[in-house]
């Protein structure tokens, strides 16, 4: 039986405690399908997780900067983007070849309404029994939470950003 795992807080660590996940999962033989919302540019995890067999990785085909500087065209954009990709993990996952699905800052994605909430209600109140599912992100709504096998929060105590040190090549992204 799979179950729903949401990781989340302010701390770093929650894309990387999901994409942990998703290599022991294909390690052990099975489909992992990974859509990460609000990511467009590059990011070293994902040159790694496209050459695992038995991992998919959706994305953005573009990125469109931080949330609260986009204009209405740009979220209209982005929300469009995240549908196509949910879309394209949900066929995964009903047509069985999918078993663990990471939705990666998901909500985010959900709080702005910069995806189909109702799909994604949808998914989380009906899911497929064998599905595990993975959600990350700061925040999450009572739909997240109250539904969730495991909850997981990442407490930020210290970061590098706080001394102005940038994001790095290989650690942030």
């Amino acid at each position: 039986m799979g179950m729903i795992h949401c990781c989340c807080g302010d701390g770093k660590g929650k894309t990387t405690s999901a994409v942990g996940l998703a290599v022991r999962f294909a390690g052990a033989g099975g489909k992992v399908c990974i859509v990460q919302f609000l990511k467009g540019s590059e990011s070293c995890e994902t040159a790694v997780l496209n050459r695992i067999d038995g991992i998919t990785v959706l994305r953005n085909q573009k990125d469109l900067g931080f949330v609260f500087q986009m204009t209405d065209a740009q979220k209209a954009e982005c929300r469009k983007m995240h549908d196509e990709n949910l879309n394209k993990a949900l066929e995964l996952v009903y047509s069985g070849q999918c078993g663990l699905l990471v939705l990666d800052e998901l909500t985010y994605a959900y709080d702005m309404e910069l995806i189909d909430r109702q799909a994604v209600r949808r998914l989380i109140t009906d899911k497929p029994q064998e599905l595990e599912l993975v959600i990350t992100g700061r925040d999450p709504a009572p739909l997240f939470t109250e539904n969730a096998d495991y909850i997981s929060e990442i407490k930020c105590v210290r970061h590098p950003y706080d001394k102005n040190i940038p994001a790095r090549r290989g650690i942030e992204y």
